[in-house]
C-alpha cells in the first residue's frame, strides 16, 4: 500500500516539476500581443467629428467622409504613446501625442478652475429658481 502512495506522489512531482516559469517574465509578458496599437475604444460620432476642418474629402463621390462616420475607433500607440482616432467608415483619422512636449505648469494636477463642479450646479439651480415666480399658486 505504501508502495502505490509512493509510486502515486513520485509520478505527480516529476509530472508537475515541469511546470515552472522559465526567465523572469511580468504578468503581461502572458498575455498574447497583436501588435503596437491597443484599443481605447469605440465611441458613437457626433456632429463635431463631421465638422473636423481640412478632412480629405474624398475624389470618388461614393467614398464615405466624416459626415458619414457612425464611430469613432481610437488606439494608442505603444511605441510613441500617439493616440488615434479615426472614422470607421471615412477611415480619416486624427491624432495627439501628449509626449512630444513637456506639460506647462497649467496643465499639471492639481488643476487651476474657473469655478467648480458645486459652484455651477449653484448657479444652475438658482437659474431655475430665478425662472419660477415666488408666489406661484396653482390654478382653480
Amino acid at each position: 500500500m505504501k508502495a502505490s502512495y509512493l509510486g502515486v506522489i513520485l509520478v505527480a512531482g516529476l509530472s508537475l516539476g515541469g511546470c515552472h516559469k522559465v526567465g523572469s517574465r511580468t504578468e503581461d509578458d502572458t498575455k498574447p500581443h497583436h501588435g503596437r496599437y491597443t484599443g481605447i475604444g469605440i465611441y458613437q460620432a457626433d456632429k463635431m467629428w463631421s465638422e473636423i476642418a481640412g478632412a480629405d474629402k474624398p475624389k470618388d463621390k461614393a467614398a464615405a467622409t466624416t459626415e458619414d462616420d457612425q464611430n469613432v475607433i481610437v488606439v494608442v500607440d505603444g511605441e510613441t504613446g500617439e493616440i488615434r482616432q479615426c472614422g470607421n467608415l471615412s477611415g480619416y483619422c486624427v491624432g495627439m501625442n501628449p509626449w512630444n512636449h513637456a506639460l506647462s505648469g497649467k496643465q499639471t494636477a492639481p488643476l487651476g478652475l474657473d469655478k467648480h463642479a458645486a459652484e455651477l450646479s449653484n448657479e444652475a439651480s438658482n437659474v431655475t429658481e430665478a425662472k419660477e415666480p415666488a408666489n406661484a399658486t396653482a390654478p382653480r
